[in-house]
């Protein structure tokens, strides 16, 4: 498809963090933005401040007369999550518009360029962005097309100098659900792990599996892999070919971290490979989780050719991206830190790290599950991780684009929660709640609407005496 040909794109589900960083790229080349999303939201609000219109109701009167009347040369970008009665994606459907998935468009938009794909159940997020600020911050020309919002950049989409004669390398986060992945054509693939999850999409986790093999038999003959030992060892292969296969993990592998210490407002660490070693690397966002990240970013500065030097300074600038361990206070008030973490992996790494920097402190975790089937097939794994914390508030399930399933709810995990304390709270009692505890370390967890209670909690921490 040729961009120049048109006359707009409109995109259904683009308040998405991944539908949103493709609607900014084609605000950003000059093509008109529309897009419908169920409702309002920080995201939403700014992209309407760069000039993308964006409706909130499901309706055809809210889909402009340009996009309706002229379909040869309108793109409609949709995602999975947008539910099968949506009005307006019916509607496109049934007059044949030129409907593709936000991973179709991304792998268009990324064909033409050298491409570093950050793929895992966990951890891509934090990794791709990771990746996309050293390179950037050493002077290589770069895209990215990230499932976050940086803190360094505030946003999720990293724009190449068209000026510059260097060729851009684009780094994407290659989203295993729905198979998106499958649609990108890596240059360089990172996987960061391959924790059994989207069991509603794969059925099991050998099919989940097989998917990540064929995601790195996308990578051409002379690619390269950077791949955490444990999800090395879960892939049904030892064969890879002419690939580079180059494995990482904390402690042990050909790469590793080794010397790492735990602060309350970083980590440090060797990285270790037979060919390098940097001693006392400082990277500012916590978690030993973290620092596997980093081992990955930190091997593909140097596959690139990167100074020692613009690697570290590239890993100590590095801020994070929102909502994954990000400490929103740290003072005489409290600590309270928030956290996308949805799945039990993700929590035990979570919440292992904020102990090993607090470890004399009471540790209150309130988690909001993520989806029906996500609770209900990892039930036992979640009331296992939480059980680090020594409370555990539980927040309703979010079900995003399901539908309830008779007998799946949070209180499900409560008999198997072994913290001394534990309750279930809704979201309007929450703060009362809280008020009344005044905890020394809080931790929010989940990717459901947990994030609208971020502000209002740390604005009555501030409160407290």
């Amino acid at each position: 498809m040729k961009w120049d040909k048109l006359h707009s794109v409109y995109f259904l589900g683009i308040g998405g963090i991944g539908m949103s960083a493709i609607a900014r790229w084609f605000n950003h080349v000059g093509i008109p933005v529309y897009g419908y999303d169920r409702t309002p939201s920080p995201l939403t609000k700014k992209l309407e401040e760069e000039g993308m219109q964006v409706t909130y109701e499901d309706s055809l009167n809210t889909i402009p007369e340009s996009v309706k009347l002229d379909k040869e040369n309108v793109l409609i970008v949709w995602t999975p999550a947008i539910p099968k009665d949506n009005v307006q994606l019916n509607f496109f459907q049934d007059n044949h518009f030129n409907l593709k998935k936000r991973s179709e468009v991304l792998g268009m938009i990324t064909s033409s360029m050298y491409t570093v794909g950050v793929a895992g159940t966990h951890g891509k997020t934090t990794t791709s962005s990771m990746v996309a600020h050293m390179l950037k911050s050493a002077g290589k020309n770069i895209a990215a097309f990230l499932g976050g919002l940086t803190q360094n950049y505030e946003s999720n989409l990293i724009l190449h100098d068209e000026e510059n004669e260097e060729k851009p390398i684009v780094v994407v986060e290659a989203d295993e659900f729905d198979r998106s992945f499958l649609r990108l054509h890596p240059n360089v693939a990172v996987v960061t792990s391959v924790d059994a999850d989207h069991l509603d999409i794969y059925g099991d986790a050998q099919e989940l599996t097989v998917n990540f093999e064929k995601y790195i038999d996308l990578l051409p003959e002379d690619g390269v892999l950077f791949i955490q030992k444990n999800a090395l060892k879960k892939l049904n292969r030892n064969d890879f070919g002419s690939l580079t296969v180059r494995q990482y993990g904390l402690g042990e592998g050909e790469i590793r971290a080794e010397n790492i210490k735990a602060g309350i407002a970083s980590f440090e660490f060797d990285y270790v490979s037979e060919e390098k070693l940097i001693e006392g690397l400082v990277l500012r966002v916590p978690g030993f989780h973290n620092v596997e990240n980093a081992l990955s970013a930190v091997s593909i500065a140097l596959h690139f050719g990167i100074a020692e030097g613009e690697i570290r300074k590239g890993l100590e600038s590095f801020r994070g991206v929102k909502r994954r361990f990000e400490i929103k206070r740290q003072d005489v008030k409290g600590v309270y830190i928030d956290d996308y973490a949805h799945h039990p992996e993700e929590i035990k790494a979570f919440l292992g790290s904020v102990k090993a920097m607090y470890p004399n402190k009471k540790l209150t975790a309130i988690f909001q599950p993520h989806l029906f089937t996500r609770t209900r097939d990892f039930a036992e794994g979640f009331s296992e991780a939480l059980s680090l914390a020594d409370e555990v508030i539980l927040l309703d399930i979010y079900p995003a684009r399901e539908l309830p399933i008779e007998g799946v709810n949070a209180a499900m995990l409560m008999d198997g929660i072994t913290s001394s304390e534990k309750s279930l709270q809704s979201k309007n009692d929450l703060l009362g709640f809280l008020d009344q505890k005044r905890p020394e370390v809080l931790v929010t967890l989940g990717a459901g609407d947990i994030d609208r209670l971020v502000d209002p909690i740390n604005d009555l921490i501030e409160q407290w005496d």
